[in-house]
């Protein structure tokens, strides 16, 4: 069975249960899940929502960089999921979750893999501010 479950960029709702069930594997010992939410500050300013956006290539970034994770990691199971589109305050922006062998394998491989997918899948978030202005962090 494949390592890669679930691999997405998508424009509704993530599920944490979606993503849970796609890495369960006997084999592990430990999984560990990271969900990212959409929050209402931001170094000091009122968010009050944000808009991500996905360059073309975003799903095979995200697939170079879960391939990286199992080449470097004895991981069992993995899933990344990110949403585009216009999201509310307490809304969840991104999951990903890793099952390995032991909790510390899964802890660092989940950590690595949200990590990388920040910095090198071409995913761009615009935020909104109560003031009116706009700020956009990734791009």
């Amino acid at each position: 069975m494949d390592v890669i479950r679930l691999l997405g960029i998508r424009d509704s709702a993530l599920s944490v249960d979606e993503v849970f069930a796609a890495v369960g594997d006997r084999a592990a010992g430990g999984t560990a899940i990271f969900v990212g939410a959409v929050r209402d500050h931001d170094r000091g300013r009122v968010v009050e929502g944000l808009s991500y956006s996905a360059h073309p290539s975003a799903e095979a970034e995200l697939s170079r960089v879960a391939e990286k994770i199992v080449a470097d990691f004895p991981v069992t199971a993995l899933a990344a999921v990110h949403r585009i589109g216009d999201l509310r305050i307490g809304d969840i922006a991104v999951i990903v979750a890793v099952a390995a062998p032991h909790r510390a394998e899964a802890f660092a491989a989940s950590r690595r893999l949200i990590d990388d997918l920040k910095t090198e899948v071409p995913i761009w978030k615009n935020q909104l501010f109560a003031d009116g202005s706009a700020e956009w962090v990734g791009a």
